[in-house]
């Protein structure tokens, strides 16, 4: 999978910072030499993002560009903005101090239409790697102190700006946090059984990107029902993913060491490159139940119904009843579209299977500074609110809205979901409280559903 990582150093990043006023966190939306320099992918990825920090670089050394602390929503008109400013930072010395242009007085601050960042005196994407630059428009600016007259881009960032203003006073979701709830809803789960005596617990698979924590997620709910911190599940930060294997792996509940009537089952990550991370037949193999606990995934080859860890006689305790797609918070708009096709994929082949799916989002507390203050805040933060939004409509997840706004659909107790849905909300749910020694910060995005599920899937739940 491609590197979406800033270019910035910590040292640069926080020049940068210092440019405003109190706290603010750089939360990369855009990285050129990943998605294009294409100003359509660039509105795709950082329309209604709030305040935007435009950085571009060059061989010059010079880091530049410019902040604006209204939305990108190609409304089509020139806009003011007494926030916004132009920028240079010639990055080749020790002594990193930023230059500061401020808008002309009485001028628009830039043009909000369907083009790269349009600063008037500095316009990006127009002509690929190119800048246009023109004093006067807009800012007065000295060229050899803003780019050191080098035009040619070598990468172009735009990060989202967040600062103590970037909550919201009252929560978009009501979560009862206190520790009676949480109990009652372990117990709920540990006391849930299938209907039918063939399948004594749910199979639960979890797909996404590399590194998007889908072992760390496991760890964390095991962490939660055993009492303290736990890593059966291997974790890591590598390029490529760290599970190799198909693993089933039981949750075990406190010091009486009882297995929960859910099993979470991990795979190698998915990548965006072919032939590269989780094949999209072995996936398949695995919703079916023909994949055995420990095989070894080959990207290169997908199992085989002759080949050794193959199970050709799979029965219903042996298929995925329950499909959860996790992907990284702060990543949600970076996935390349390769990725973005593999999920499509993905979902066409649970729908025809009738596989209820979920949508989790990890690392919360890494994407915005308010909730990695404290993780009770992740429903006063503005950003996790426009991801999860983003996470439903632009992806086009098969979500069934079962109430007008996106509270109800996102609250735990969701009237009229079809029980094999409830079970699974209620358990995901619980992650969610965790506390900071564990700091997963996952949650359910949404719940779908299939429009006739298979009658051996609903009776796996009672009503």
């Amino acid at each position: 999978m491609s590197d979406v990582r800033s270019r910035l150093t910590k040292k640069q990043e926080g020049v940068l910072c210092s440019m405003f006023f109190g706290s603010a966190r750089l939360s990369l939306l855009f990285k050129a030499s990943v998605q294009s320099y294409n100003y359509s992918v660039f509105h795709q990825k950082c329309d209604r993002q709030g305040p935007t920090l435009t950085v571009a670089y060059n061989n010059a050394g010079f880091i530049f560009g410019g902040f604006i602390s209204k939305d990108f929503a190609q409304t089509g008109s020139n806009l003011k903005d007494d926030k916004a400013f132009l920028y240079g930072l010639d990055s080749r010395g020790d002594n990193l101090q930023p230059h500061r242009v401020h808008v002309i007085d009485g001028q628009c601050s830039f043009s909000d239409v369907s083009s790269g960042p349009n600063f008037g005196g500095l316009v990006f994407l127009d002509n690929g790697t190119q800048v246009y630059s023109n004093p006067g428009t807009l800012y007065n600016f000295d060229p050899a102190l803003i780019h050191g007259n080098d035009l040619n881009l070598i990468e172009l960032e735009v990060y989202r700006v967040e600062d103590s203003g970037n909550h919201l006073e009252k929560p978009w979701r009501n979560i009862d946090w206190s520790p009676g709830k949480r109990k009652e809803l372990m117990e709920s789960i540990k006391s849930w059984k299938p209907i039918i005596t063939s399948v004594s617990k749910a199979q639960v698979l979890l797909v996404g990107p590399v590194g998007a924590g889908k072992s760390s997620f496991f760890n964390s709910l095991s962490s939660v029902f055993r009492g303290h911190v736990t890593s059966q599940a291997v974790t890591g930060s590598a390029g490529t993913s760290v599970t190799t294997k198909f693993r089933t792996y039981p949750v075990m509940s406190d010091k009486s060491r009882k297995p929960l009537p859910l099993i979470l089952c991990d795979t190698m990550g998915l990548e965006g490159d072919v032939n590269a991370g989780l094949d999209i037949g072995d996936i398949t193999s695995i919703l079916q139940g023909h994949v055995q606990d420990r095989y070894q995934f080959n990207p290169l080859v997908p199992l085989q119904e002759e080949a050794p860890g193959f199970r050709k006689a799979a029965y219903v305790k042996d298929k995925i009843h329950c499909l959860v797609y996790v992907i990284d918070s702060s990543k949600v708009k970076l996935l390349p579209e390769k990725m973005l096709e593999k999920f499509a994929a993905i979902r066409r082949k649970a729908n025809l299977l009738g596989i209820p799916q979920l949508v989790l989002l990890t690392k919360v507390d890494e994407a915005c500074s308010l909730v990695a203050e404290n993780l009770q805040k992740v429903y006063q933060s503005l950003y996790i609110e426009k991801m999860v939004t983003y996470t439903i409509y632009f992806y086009s997840w098969d979500v069934h809205f079962y109430h007008n706004n996106l509270g109800h659909i996102l609250s735990l107790y969701v009237e009229n979901v079809p029980p094999y849905d409830r079970v699974c909300s209620c358990y995901f749910r619980v992650c969610s409280n965790t506390n900071r020694q564990i700091k997963t910060g996952t949650f359910i995005v949404s719940v779908s559903r299939c429009e006739r599920p298979p009658p051996s899937l609903v009776s796996l739940c009672r009503p």
